[in-house]
């Protein structure tokens, strides 16, 4: 099965023709064929323009390079050698213009720098950079953390709004939307710029604050763009996506105009940036959160088995399954469990609201169970569990699981986890998600084990929990239900990743040349490894931050039957597709670097 095919529905194909025209059954003719302009163009705006924009944005209009082009030019520079230096830390990454957390996917994109960033400090620098785009027909890019797999946040040629540098974070003990008075009851919340990554929300509301707002896993990530996609930590299980906590949202719509946008003003914008994708209806450059009362503890088990035989392995893949429905199942539980073709099973779970006692007596019949059958497994890493003081889950300076930044001059509080260091710059052969109904998990031989032992043969399939909320509270199920999300989060037990790829290969980056057989190869295995779970999922959902570059279907995989809405909105707000992503609300419309409208 080729990439281009998997995941591919007759429900999705009204979808794939004739656009947004189509699918809104517009009555006008098809709008004259546009091409937004390069530098290469006569059209393309004089130095004086750009001057005027760089005084009109308080001087904060610069040029961009390629991350590691001063390797090219000197590569025992001082620049080239602090970049060398400096490439596995993600907030280095982050704070360059032409950053992108991972460096390209094979056969899909390649990190490419904008011609100018504005780096934006406030709503008015952003309504400046989009009337300039606007008005002279260029292409624009929207980026805060850098964390697009798709590549959404660079293009060649383009002018990019940056809002890196816009991360304050303040804190409400009681919030009410603007509008909303007297219709909704104030609340705990926390209002952060659009460059704020999750860590600074968490140090603020959490470290410091001793309360949670249900954010990214992976501290990193911007804010701002997690909740445009939806948004999944560790614990969404029990609080629901960061999407379904948005309360308000500062946004500066294609026409130039700064809106405030909540339930009781402009609710289909709300709608739409709650999960509809970043870079699509605007630029939202601060947000507003619900937080929640702070679980006590926070816990975690771990531990890694490897199965002598394949029969070993399935009954271990089946006897899991069956803990997991029965005990597991709820809003406590929540990140990964990874079954892989050479018959390991690992487990890196987190949970909430539970205590130290609690998560031991939990799992000492599941460990117990493993220990009693040393023919059939080896546990190649110990089986361990526990739970500690919530408070420090986030606390860098005294959690032994996470990275420091420690350049000079970073914030104390920044850091990053372990398990998060392998992805930093690297090259994407491939990646898949499927969301799988909690329906795979039931009856005496579920559909899941066998289609999940049929995946490992090909590929390692790892199962986030925390990223399907079937279990969750019904609090947290009616307001993810509010979103753009596709509905079928709602019913599943988790999100099945399968992806894989190689070490860093920024442009610019002296390395050996890559093997594209085994790269291609290793993409392969990816799709018939997903091809296994997609057989037992009816019209399969993905989620939109991670998901196959090359789905077809990717309206109805994304949005499920919420595409339609999202596309009304999108035609209202940005009539003339001044914001482009790949893969985003109607970017069917356009070519795929998002120059020619088709």
């Amino acid at each position: 099965m080729k990439r281009r095919q998997l995941l591919r529905s007759a429900a999705a194909l009204p979808l794939l023709s004739g656009g947004l025209a189509a699918l809104l059954g517009a009555a006008a003719g098809p709008e004259p064929a546009r091409r937004r302009l390069r530098p290469s163009d006569s059209a393309w705006p004089s130095a004086a323009s750009w001057a005027k924009l760089k005084q009109d944005v308080g001087g904060n209009l610069i040029e961009v390079h390629e991350l590691f082009g001063s390797c090219r030019a000197q590569p025992n520079g001082a620049a080239c050698l602090d970049a060398l230096k400096n490439m596995r830390n993600p907030y280095w990454i982050g704070d360059q213009p032409a950053g992108t957390e991972v460096s390209g996917w094979l056969d899909a994109w390649t990190p490419a720098p904008s011609v100018y960033a504005i780096k934006a400090r406030n709503a008015r620098d952003v309504a400046a950079s989009i009337n300039f785009a606007r008005d002279n027909n260029l292409r624009l890019v929207v980026k805060g953390g850098g964390h697009s797999y798709l590549g959404t946040s660079n293009a060649k040629d383009s002018l990019l709004i940056w809002t890196r540098g816009m991360h304050s974070v303040t804190l409400h003990s009681d919030f009410v939307a603007q509008g909303c008075a007297g219709s909704a009851a104030p609340v705990s919340a926390v209002s952060t710029e659009a460059g704020a990554m999750w860590m600074d929300l968490y140090d603020a509301v959490t470290t410091l604050g001793g309360r949670y707002v249900q954010g990214g896993g992976c501290t990193t990530v911007g804010v701002a763009g997690l909740v445009q996609s939806g948004g999944f930590g560790s614990f969404a299980k029990g609080f629901g996506t960061a999407a379904s906590g948005l309360i308000e949202a500062e946004v500066v719509t294609a026409d130039g105009q700064v809106r405030i946008v909540n339930a009781c003003n402009e609710p289909d914008l709300f709608w739409a940036i709650k999960g509809g994708g970043g870079g699509t209806f605007g630029v939202v450059t601060r947000l507003t959160l619900r937080t929640h009362e702070l679980p006590t503890y926070f816990g975690y088990v771990g531990g890694k088995i490897r199965a002598y035989s394949d029969a070993a392995f399935q009954q271990l893949i089946a006897r899991f399954i069956d803990f997991f429905r029965t005990q597991l199942l709820n809003p406590h539980w929540g990140e990964q469990v990874k079954v892989s073709p050479d018959n390991t099973f690992q487990l890196s779970m987190v949970c909430q609201g539970l205590d130290d006692a609690q998560v031991r007596a939990l799992w000492q019949p599941f460990f117990n169970w493993v220990g009693s059958l040393p023919g059939d497994y080896l546990v190649l890493s110990p089986l361990h569990c526990g739970a500690d003081d919530s408070r420090g889950w986030w606390n860098v300076a005294h959690n032994s699981s996470m990275y420091r930044d420690t350049r000079v001059g970073a914030p104390t509080h920044h850091g990053w986890w372990h398990g998060d260091q392998d992805q930093v710059g690297v090259l994407l052969h491939g990646f898949e998600s499927i969301w799988l109904p909690a329906a795979t998990l039931d009856g005496p031989r579920p559909p899941l084990a066998d289609a999940l032992f049929a995946a490992s043969r090909h590929k390692q399939v790892q199962l986030h929990i925390n990223k399907g909320l079937a279990g969750a509270p019904p609090e947290a199920l009616a307001a993810t239900r509010q979103t753009a999300t596709n509905p079928a989060v709602l019913d599943a037990f988790a999100l099945a990743i399968i992806a894989d790829a190689e070490r860093p290969s920024y442009p610019g980056l002296e390395r050996p040349a890559m093997d594209l057989i085994a790269a291609r190869n290793d993409a392969r295995d990816i799709d018939l490894a997903a091809a296994e779970l997609a057989k037992i999922v009816t019209n399969p959902g993905s989620y939109v931050s991670e998901s196959n570059y090359f789905n077809r279907s990717w309206q109805l995989a994304y949005w499920g039957g919420n595409y339609p809405r999202l596309a009304q909105i999108k035609s209202r707000y940005d009539p003339s597709g001044l914001f482009f992503v790949h893969h985003g609300v109607g970017s069917e419309d356009w070519s795929a670097d998002g120059f020619t409208r088709l």
